[in-house]
Order: structure tokens, then sequence, then C-alpha cells
């Protein structure tokens, strides 16, 4: 099936929009490679719930409440206000819960309370998650204030200036604790001397017990203990295909940290998986990235499972044969960078199967591990997602977005040419050598910067890419063509920061997201910054504003002076600057703008946010019960799939 055939687009409801992803060249790998991404995909479907478990406590009997009325009711499927049911429960599938995947406020039904009891009321009783002698009208009585009551739970993770971040958050990873106890009871554990610190409490709910606070460890007979072992059954089949020693070994260390919870045996795991270096196929699987926890120490579940595109791969591999040399010439203060940058391995990848903190909604690109002495001694991995990527560009063209919010044909043309080799570099970039920079000060406390630490190593990362993509370097290195494509680059990143990403927030919220915030902060500084000299302008045309870059290497100069500072906060884990540059400039939204651009914005009647349904991965046995084939299956029945994961992947 040729690129052009192929359907990408498969639904849209509110702000949200799936499309299916390809698999090219899957058919070429050998049979092993195949059963072992197959063995792996079976480990990432399987941790589906711990994930709707940690986003929110009561996630798992609503989503299986709202399964059970999608497989049994049996009132009118074709009313209106079923119709808002179905949009209400893809809303909630694509979050992996009832709170927005981005914005953190709780998702709000378009049917009131008395229509989903009779909803539950028209179900099978006997598909319903009741508990031991429960009725269907304690189920609604229970679940009705979580779904309707606007002020009950109201925010996922809470990050409001003078807040209780932990108790006022509703994210599952605390409970009955508020934000001093919980860095009172950290700090306690923490050995300021220790070069190569654990990656304290990262898989672990905090809980209060007998008045003391205490860890319920997620391992195989601890906290998710009955989903850990399905994972661990599947990574079992997997390593008995892995196609290196040094991938089994890494495997065999997983399984064990499973096993254990052990987070010392999890930095071994990540030392060997950085040591096996660029296998043709590979995966992530564990606890490991902290977006949601309030305070930036604790994971959510994540899994992805891919094999290398090996022509876009000659790309990120140039990048990090000169990583060094990016490191030399960085604009930081000499004492933050690296000596020697070590182990930087990087690819471009076609993914498999997400699961996870990346199903549905899938990352772009991925650098790990994220432990920074593990990074400074022994290297990390960094990867961009082709086919993703490619269901982005594919699915967006000709939607006329860019000719809406670009200042001027120029601007349209040059990212018309550019905008997607460009993009794709700028993620390299960031993921290859961004986030591999740098170093800290000895002694510094790598948990310093707290809430606003993903927001601020996001933005480190993010200045990396954009200071060094207007580099003759990059042309020099073949990279990009000629200055013009670097130049669309910055086109789409300051219209982005500053005006066309707020598409996504709700009018009169601010900003929460970590990624939006660091593009909103960087955007708002350098344009406060060079605004004396009218680097960036703003200015409106038949009342519409727009983004304007008038001097392209003064503005790369300011992305200089702010990566140094940024760099400096984290070396030296100043959270007071770090704090300050966030909230000053990645929080507020203007009102007027926000308003202007919302209405531009629905006209063109997109959705903002996007998320993928997965190919189906299908063995073929022989008489003997052998695999010797997995063939590809791409599905187009959102809600379909998600039914399916249900039936087949719930564990808790």
């Amino acid at each position: 099936m040729s690129v052009d055939d192929f359907k990408y687009f498969i639904d849209q409801f509110e702000d949200m929009r799936v499309l299916r992803y390809r698999l090219p060249g899957f058919e070429e790998l050998t049979l092993q490679q195949k059963k072992f991404i197959f063995y792996m995909s079976q480990a990432a479907l399987s941790g589906r719930d711990i994930l709707w478990d940690q986003n929110f406590r009561f996630n798992l009997k609503i989503r299986k409440t709202l399964e059970a009325i999608l497989d049994t009711y049996s009132g009118d499927r074709s009313s209106l206000q079923f119709k808002l049911f179905l949009i209400y429960v893809k809303r909630v599938f694509f979050a992996n819960g009832i709170h927005h995947h981005y914005s953190n406020d709780k998702l709000k039904p378009d049917f009131d309370a008395d229509y989903f009891a009779t909803l539950i009321h028209g179900s099978d009783s006997e598909k319903l998650p009741l508990t031991d002698n429960e009725t269907p009208d304690q189920l609604i009585l229970s679940l009705s204030p979580l779904l309707f009551d606007e002020k009950l739970y109201s925010r996922k993770i809470e990050r409001r200036e003078g807040a209780d971040i932990v108790a006022e958050s509703s994210i599952n990873m605390y409970e009955g604790v508020t934000q001093d106890e919980v860095e009172s009871f950290y700090a306690g554990k923490a050995n300021p001397n220790d070069v190569n610190p654990i990656s304290l409490g990262l898989n672990s709910k905090v809980i209060k017990k007998n008045g003391k606070l205490v860890e319920k460890v997620y391992k195989s007979g601890g906290l998710y203990g009955t989903v850990i072992d399905r994972i661990i059954f599947w990574l079992e089949k997997a390593n008995s295909c892995s196609d290196s020693e040094g991938q089994r070994k890494a495997i065999k260390l997983l399984i064990g940290f499973y096993k254990t919870g052990d987070l010392k045996l999890w930095d071994k795991f990540n030392i060997q998986w950085v040591k096996d270096g660029e296998p043709d196929v590979d995966f992530n699987n564990g606890f490991i990235e902290t977006y949601s926890d309030p305070l930036g120490m604790k994971a959510t579940w994540e899994a992805i499972v891919n094999y290398t595109d090996i022509d876009a791969t000659k790309r990120s591999r140039i990048i990090t044969a000169n990583a060094q040399w990016f490191e030399d010439n960085s604009p930081i203060d000499p004492k933050y960078k690296k000596e020697k940058v070590t182990g930087v391995a990087a690819k471009v990848i076609n993914i498999a199967m997400l699961g996870g903190e990346c199903y549905p909604v899938s990352p772009l690109g991925i650098n790990l591990p994220n432990a920074d002495w593990i990074r400074k001694e022994v290297g990390s991995k960094s990867v961009t997602l082709a086919n993703i990527s490619e269901a982005h560009d594919k699915s967006s063209q000709g939607s006329g977005f860019l000719e809406e919010f670009a200042s001027d044909k120029a601007e349209v043309e040059r990212v018309k040419k550019y905008g997607t080799l460009a993009d794709a570099l700028h993620t390299d970039l960031h993921e290859c050598v961004g986030h591999a920079s740098g170093k800290l000060a000895p002694g510094t406390d790598p948990n310093a910067l707290k809430n606003y630490a993903s927001a601020l190593e996001e933005a480190r990362a993010d200045l990396f890419a954009l200071y060094y993509i207007m580099d003759k370097k990059i042309i020099e290195l073949a990279l990009l063509p000629d200055e013009d494509a670097a130049k669309a680059s910055y086109d789409v990143y300051l219209r982005n920061g500053l005006l066309t990403q707020i598409v996504r927030i709700k009018h009169g919220k601010n900003i929460e997201e970590a990624h939006m915030r660091n593009r909103s902060a960087i955007c708002h500084w350098v344009y406060e910054r060079g605004r004396s000299k009218n680097v960036v302008e703003l200015f409106k045309s038949n009342y519409k504003s727009y983004v304007r870059i008038n001097d392209y290497k003064m503005l790369r100069e300011l992305f200089g002076e702010l990566l140094n500072e940024i760099q400096r906060i984290k070396s030296e884990g100043d959270f007071d600057a770090g704090k300050k540059i966030i909230e000053n400039y990645g929080v507020k939204i203007d009102a007027d703008l926000h308003t202007e651009i919302l209405k531009r914005y629905d006209k063109l009647n997109l959705a903002p946010y996007t998320g993928f349904i997965n190919p189906k991965l299908i063995p073929v046995f022989d008489n003997a019960g052998e695999i010797t084939d997995v063939e590809v299956e791409y599905v187009d029945d959102y809600l379909g799939q998600m039914m399916e994961y249900g039936r087949n992947y719930s564990f808790l």
C-alpha cells in the first residue's frame, strides 16, 4: 500500500482527532524480529490498566462502566443523548481517564446525571463493575458525582502557584498526604553525597498509614502486581527472540526490576539498555516519565515497540557523530559543559506498537534514560518516530492552518518547502544532543527544580535545537540545504509559541502542560528581550494577529542567551530562577488574543490534539503451534480497539 493510498484519518470529536500509522518495511524484517515485536507488543498492551489507575483512582471503575454500557445498552442508540454519550466516551478513552490529557481539567459530559442513570439501568448488570452486594443504583450514586460535580476532583494535576500541588491534584500517586509531608519524606531519604543517586519515588505511591508516610511499590506481589506479572510473561517470551546478548541482558534486568521494585536494578537496566546501542528492533517499557507527578518524581507507565528506519537514521547518526562539537561550541558556561559526551546513540524508528502513556497520544521523539548521572557516565538513546511524524504531516496537508496563521506568502512558501525537513531536524537536535548536553554542578540535587523541572528541561533541549539549527555547521553537514530551511524552523516555532498553541487551551485557562509552558516561555522571553530592536514583531492585519521575525541572526543570539541561563538553572538547581522564567513567560495567556485565535481556528474545523490507533499484529501458526509469520492489519474502528483492549488487557 502506497503512502498516497493509505487512509490516515479515522475520527474527530471535540478537540481531538484519531489517526492510523503505517508500518513501512515491516514485512522485510526477519521472522525472529517479527516475533520479538509481537511479544513486546503484548507486553506494551498488557500494562494499560496501570496508567488508567495512576491517572485517577476511580478511572478503572468508570471505564468498565462505560464499556459495559457500550457493550450491552438496550435503549435507543440513535438518540442525540446517546450520541453525546459516545463523544464523552471517546474523549475519556483518548485521555486514559476522565481528565483531559493536556489541560488536566475534568472532562465535562454533555448529557446529565439522569441520562447516565438511564444508561446504567438499560445495561446488563452482570457486565457492570459491581462490587460485592453493590446494586446498579449504588453504582450510579457513587459514580455520578465523579462525572458531573465540576468541583469534585476537578484537576488531575494542580500546578497553580500557592496551591498544595499534591493534596489538590487528583493524580493517583499520593493519597491522604500533603506536599510538605511528601517533600520532607523524600528529603529524609536523599543522600546529597551520592554521585549515582537512584530515582527516588519513581515507582511507588505514597500513602499515610498509622500517621506515617509509606510507599506502596509497583512490583510483582505489590501494587499493580497482577498487571506486572503479565508484562513479565511477555518480556520473557520476547527475550527468547532477541537479536543480541546485550538486549537479552537488558530485558533480564528489567524483569528483575519488575519482580523486586528495586530502583538500583532499574538503573542497571537503563545502563545495559544504552550500552546495547542501536538494535534493529527495540523497546521502551517501564515507569519512565514524571510529567504527571506534580512534584516531578513519580513516573507513569509507558511502552513502545519499534524497528529502525535505516534511511532516515543517517541524519541522526550525523548529528551524534558530531555531538562533541555541538557540546564544545554551545553558548553555555564552560563549567557546565560535558568534557566528553558519552554514548549518544540516535536513530529514526518506526513505531510498531504504542502502550500506556504513549497511547493513544504519541510523542514525536524520545531521549532516555532520564537519570542525569547515567547520561553523563554512560550516555543515552535518542529516537525520532518517523511513521508517527509521517501520519501527522500527511493528515494535515491542505487543512488551511498555515495559510490562516502565517504572516505572509513568503513564510507560507518557505514552510511548505522546508517545514517537514526542518521540523524533523529540530526533533533530532532536541532529542539527540539537546537532552544529552550539559551537566549538573557537584552536589546539585537532581530533583531541585521540582514541579518546574519538566518544563525547564524541555526548554533546555528546545533551545539547544533552536540555537544550532541556524548554525552554518548544519549546512556543512548537509542536514539542511540552506539558511531558508532554518528560517522555516524559526517561523513555525515562534508562530506556535506566541499564537497558535493556545488553541489547545480553553478560554480563561492558563497553560499547564510542560511542553506548552516551555514553548510559551521561550517565545515570550525572546520577544520581550528583542522588543527594543524589533527582533520579533507581533502585528495586526485586517484585525488578525501575526508574528514576523525581522532579524533571524539576533533571534538566534537570544536563543543562545536563554539556553545559557536555563542550563545554569538546571546545573545549579536554582529553583527560584526557574520558577520565575516559567511563571512570568510560560503560563499566562492574553485574553483578547486568546479569543481571536480560537475564533480563527474554529473556522478551520480542525482538532488541536492528535491520537493514534494501533495496527493489529496477528501471528500465523503452523500445525505444531509455532509462529511462522506475523501479519499487520490496519484497523479503522477507534472505539472497537478500545473495547477490544478492555476485553483482552484488563487485569486490575
